[in-house]
């Protein structure tokens, strides 16, 4: 049997003894320090890669909170204009009503300048509201970029008012919205797109009318058999003809017949019409028959005209007649018919054809013709509200959206760099035992020496 005996250095043992005690108390030290901070990692070299992942999530974090600080902002921009639109169309809805008063056959000249000054004033109001800015000076209804005030006019020409800035409305994205609406649209019209149209009736030889209404009578003779014809009703070159602006069809002409011996077989009386123009490129129609007029009845027809346009109505009795035969318009009449640039314009010629009219049938004729594009204006403003309201429903979801991912930005952050506290505490827990162990350990191995036995 082989019996080794080794010698050890007790003072390289006690060497090897303190340096892992030393490295035990680091390692109890780091623990506690985890546990005060409640990270597992406190610096990057701690874990490279967890701090890194901790530092993306943490500068998205402050990302999405820019964000809805920015939202915010957008949010209460659209929020007044919202609310500078229901304004409006509370405004404009009172002018709807005067004009409503207006339209009153019996109302007399001076109650109807009343009324004009009254819209007048709320066309002021309505202009004010729509070039209202918000808390940083910046135009509520501004489109894509505009002036500080974006609606000018009067201007006292062709266009009456104008819109000073880029029409469109600017898009929104994941975390933004707008902070503008597109006044443009809300106030201004377009013909193509609105057919908001003005029709300005200037008097010939017979009386001013208003489309469809009756007119003087034109002398129609008493000759038994005898044709009846008027002479033609002609169409000033450069205006539109064909279209009306209260409905935006074509006009319909009415002729009547009163005082008339008709035939006692049938109790009716015929009429013919023709048209032609100046225009080279037109090609007349033939002449059209109209249904046979009973007494007391109205026959209307549709024409759709072009510049030059003239159009005759031959009536042809089929006994004596012995009376006259209505037109409308009237012979030498001229109907000019011209888009209108805003709703600000159709209350403005509304203010200025009531204060002017002398008679009530134009007053009709006015506020008709208002009542009508105020109806498209009030249209195109709930387009662009409800588009507003639709803006705040997004930034409430975008909202919901940022909150969901900062909640999961943190959780990632979270177990990157946070520390299980349970475990961490039972870490710690064990290395302080290790370390009391160790220390006990020492101090009894250290007395382990010839020198305390030999003392």
């Amino acid at each position: 049997m082989n019996n080794n005996i080794y010698r050890v250095g007790t003072a390289n043992m006690y060497e090897n003894t303190l340096r892992n005690l030393g490295t035990r108390q680091t390692n109890l030290s780091n623990l506690q320090e985890n546990l005060t901070s409640g990270k597992r990692v406190v610096r990057a070299s701690d874990d490279p890669v967890s701090a890194a992942q901790a530092e993306r999530a943490l500068n998205r974090l402050a990302r999405i909170q820019t964000e809805q600080r920015a939202l915010e902002t957008q949010r209460n921009a659209i929020a007044q204009a919202e609310s500078s639109l229901g304004d409006a169309v509370g405004l404009v809805q009172e002018a709807r009503q005067l004009l409503v008063s207006a339209g009153n056959a019996a109302l007399s000249s001076s109650e109807r300048a009343t009324i004009s000054n009254q819209l007048q004033s709320l066309r002021d109001q309505l202009t004010a509201v729509a070039n209202r800015t918000d808390t940083n000076g910046l135009p509520l209804l501004g489109a894509l970029g505009s002036a500080q005030s974006p609606f000018l006019g009067p201007l006292g020409s062709t266009p009456d008012y104008l819109f000073a800035g880029q029409p469109g409305q600017a898009a929104s994205n994941g975390v933004a919205i707008p902070n503008t609406l597109d006044g443009d649209a809300a106030f201004m019209f377009d013909a193509t797109r609105d057919g908001s149209f003005h029709a300005a009736i200037t008097q010939g030889t017979g009386t001013v009318i208003a489309p469809g209404a009756t007119t003087a009578s034109v002398p129609a003779g008493a000759q038994p058999n005898r044709a009846l014809t008027t002479s033609p009703i002609t169409v000033t070159p450069g205006f539109v003809f064909n279209e009306d602006p209260a409905t935006g069809q074509a006009y319909s002409y009415s002729v009547s017949f009163s005082n008339v011996t008709l035939n006692p077989a049938t109790n009716t009386l015929s009429a013919t019409y023709n048209i032609t123009s100046t225009d080279p490129a037109f090609v007349p129609p033939a002449a059209q028959t109209l249904t046979p007029i009973k007494i007391g009845e109205k026959n209307e027809f549709s024409i759709n005209g072009v510049p030059g346009m003239a159009f005759k109505i031959t009536a042809t009795p089929t006994k004596a007649v012995d009376g006259t035969i209505t037109l409308s318009p009237a012979d030498g009449d001229t109907i000019g018919i011209a888009p209108n640039a805003s709703l600000f314009s159709v209350i403005d010629k509304a203010v200025n054809e009531l204060r002017a009219a002398p008679n009530s049938s134009l007053a009709s004729q006015a506020a008709g013709q208002a009542l009508a594009n105020v109806d498209k204006g009030l249209e195109r403003m709930g387009n662009i509200r409800s588009f507003a309201g639709e803006l705040l429903n997004r930034a409430d979801r975008i909202t919901g959206d940022q909150s969901k991912r900062s909640i999961q930005l943190e959780a990632d952050r979270s177990r990157a760099e946070d520390l299980d506290m349970i475990k961490g505490i039972s870490d710690f827990q064990n290395q302080q035992v290790g370390y009391e162990a160790a220390l006990k350990s020492y101090s009894m191995v250290q007395k382990l020496s010839l020198f305390n036995f030999i003392g």
